[in-house]
């Protein structure tokens, strides 16, 4: 099981985890979501799959739990997965 894989496996666990924004800009990026722009403080973050754009900010250097859950529910509705 690679790194991303046990974060996100953590995180399917307790959606409520704190994880840094490090980790969860490569878990967007390693399920698909591609960075499109930078807005003030929010990153906006696209996937192919999505019809709406992702917007993400750190907490500090934590990502908010609220935005973790958002992606959590947009990879199951979509039935993302880790690309290779």
């Amino acid at each position: 099981m690679t790194r991303i894989e046990k974060l996100y496996a953590k995180l399917l666990d307790n959606p409520r985890a704190s994880i840094s924004f490090r980790d969860f800009e490569k878990l967007l990026k390693a399920f698909g979501f591609e960075h499109d722009r930078t807005k003030g403080s929010h990153k906006i973050w696209v996937h192919p799959d999505v019809p709406r754009p992702l917007p993400v900010q750190p907490s500090g250097k934590d990502a908010k739990p609220y935005q973790i859950r958002e992606f959590l529910e947009l990879v199951e509705e979509h039935g993302l997965y880790i690309g290779p």
